[in-house]
């Protein structure tokens, strides 16, 4: 609660141990105030958090033991990179051997062993989010909370590293819990998804659970793009890359027919928005390898889906 406000509220969540759990939804929607709870630095009004069984209510977000990595990597200046991953185990008062050890552990792992004596100055910004995942797990923490970290990063680079990233869960087998509101992060990296909308989960499950089959128009929305269908017997969603297009009187059996508004082209497909007079204006994303035609405004074209394409939603509200 803040004030009257509430933002986060009955939530119910069971995370496994090693999982790739990610929270994803629009600001707003309590996904990063969920995160800090976990970590400790907010309390809760009311129920509980465990790890393994053992309640962590009242425990501090240092005794949590939990590694952390935000947006803004938060690495120390005048360190080098070696000795800003190995901080958390001095701070412990670890041996320095075994630090010597972990390091290097680490600075494999992130594969950044010839640039252990820089300094983050000296990085590029996937580089330093590298060496900020290195310093939180070099502990070994039973829990990585990450909120945002590859917000700072432009697109090519954060594919790069959400690869990297997705690699050294699978290697190291801590249990990831990841804040985003990119959508092809959450597909591309997670076991499960959380989808979260005004401060409750609105829908949970894998990334191809999600997409293919949506209970809410919210979900359907979110993650991911859909057209939305509204028939006799309820709601549906239909995503843009499951319509077939054709010329007019070049479809077999179209469901629909309706005339290009526009067409974008972005290489490997065309995005063409077409007017119906049953549906409105549909989304349909032509793949250019299998259907190298090219649409023009103005064109009337032929509809076509299967059956099993387009999935009732369960909650139709807005």
């Amino acid at each position: 609660m803040f004030g009257t406000f509430c933002a986060v509220n009955d939530v119910s969540l069971d995370i496994q141990k090693g999982e790739f759990l990610t929270l994803l939804g629009p600001s707003g929607s309590g996904k990063t105030t969920l995160l800090m709870m976990i970590a400790g630095f907010l309390d809760i009004t009311s129920g509980d958090i465990s790890l393994d069984s053992e309640t962590l209510i009242g425990v501090p977000p240092e005794k949590r033991n939990f590694g952390m990595v935000f947006q803004g990597y938060a690495l120390f200046p005048h360190m080098t990179v070696r000795d800003n991953i190995g901080y958390a185990l001095s701070v412990r008062k670890t041996p320095k051997a075994e630090i010597d050890i972990r390091v290097e552990e680490m600075l494999e792992l992130v594969q950044l062993q010839s640039f252990a004596d820089r300094k983050p100055n000296q990085l590029s910004g996937g580089q330093q989010q590298r060496v900020a995942l290195a310093r939180a797990l070099c502990f070994s923490p039973p829990v990585l909370l990450l909120d945002e970290p590859l917000g700072a990063l432009d697109k090519k680079l954060r594919v790069e590293v959400q690869e990297q990233l997705k690699d050294i869960h699978r290697r190291v087998g801590t249990t990831f819990i990841y804040v985003t509101h990119d959508q092809e992060e959450a597909l591309s990296m997670s076991d499960r998804v959380v989808i979260m909308r005004d401060g409750a989960i609105e829908q949970i499950g894998s990334p191809k659970e999600l997409y293919e089959k949506p209970e809410s128009k919210f979900s359907a929305g979110f993650l991911g793009k859909s057209n939305f269908l509204y028939l006799e017997d309820g709601t549906y969603a239909l995503r843009p890359e499951k319509i077939d297009i054709a010329a007019e009187g070049a479809g077999a059996a179209p469901r629909m027919t309706g005339k290009v508004r526009s067409v974008t082209y972005f290489g490997s497909i065309q995005r063409v928005m077409v007017e119906t007079d049953e549906a409105g204006e549909l989304e349909v994303d032509v793949d250019n390898w299998r259907n190298p035609t090219s649409f023009r405004a103005g064109q009337n074209v032929d509809l076509m889906w299967e059956d099993h394409a387009a999935v009732m939603l369960q909650r139709s509200e807005d």
